[in-house]
């Protein structure tokens, strides 16, 4: 069994939670994944089944395409809603400066990467090192923004849809929002939609995978040439 399989990843699931399930139902070792989501998020999960995982290169480093909600007038220590809150704001902007500010954003980006994230600093996940209470330098790393749309405002809540390049934080740029507003904010939910040319419409949720059987998920999969 060799390709790509696309899969709604549910929310509470790490990205290693679904390869490590469906290693066991399908009894392959080899399957990566072609960019991590959070446990909060849910939506597109890319991943590659026996030889595909060597195509790996040219899979991960496209851009992707997201659907979220950001909460004002809070912050979290995470950036999301997994975190502790830290600190609270009153919420005294308009619906047009928080459309103006959401324009700010697009082009490229210097995000300083999250505590509690996945990145390594001298091997070490920085999420490791949150959990103990330590806070470390961090290098910004470049992100680019191509879109950024405001779809409803019902304070607190902002929903929106961001088309970004590979290694974007949504999170930082929800935490960066509100330091711009000057109220705070965190990122509530966020769903990927695309991620190059894969999109949602073509995944299968994780639930229905796993009752299908082998041959059917053999029949899922999208071939490494047509990929290519």
């Amino acid at each position: 069994m060799n390709g790509v399989l696309l899969v709604d990843k549910p929310k509470e699931w790490t990205s290693h939670d679904v390869i490590v399930k469906l290693r066991h139902r399908l009894g392959i070792r080899k399957i990566g994944h072609a960019g991590t989501l959070d446990p909060m998020a849910t939506g597109l999960l890319v991943l590659l089944i026996g030889n595909a995982t060597k195509i790996s290169q040219y899979v991960t480093n496209q851009d992707k395409t997201y659907e979220g909600t950001l909460c004002l007038g809070k912050e979290t220590d995470s950036y999301d809603s997994e975190g502790e809150i830290v600190t609270t704001h009153d919420i005294c902007t308009s619906d047009e400066e928080i459309h103006q500010c959401a324009r700010q954003f697009l082009g490229d980006q210097w995000q300083l990467p999250p505590m509690f994230s996945a990145k390594k600093v001298n091997g070490q996940p920085l999420y490791k090192l949150a959990r103990m209470g330590k806070t470390i330098e961090r290098e910004p790393r470049l992100a680019k923004i191509y879109a950024f749309s405001i779809h409803e405002i019902s304070l607190p809540y902002v929903t929106f849809t961001v088309a970004c390049s590979k290694g974007t934080y949504v999170r930082t740029l929800a935490h960066d929002m509100g330091q711009k507003l000057g109220c705070g904010a965190y990122l509530s939910q966020l769903r990927r939609t695309k991620a190059g040319n894969f999109r949602l419409d073509q995944a299968i949720t994780l639930e229905n995978l796993l009752t299908m059987e082998y041959d059917e998920i053999g029949h899922c999969l999208l071939a490494i040439t047509d990929i290519l």
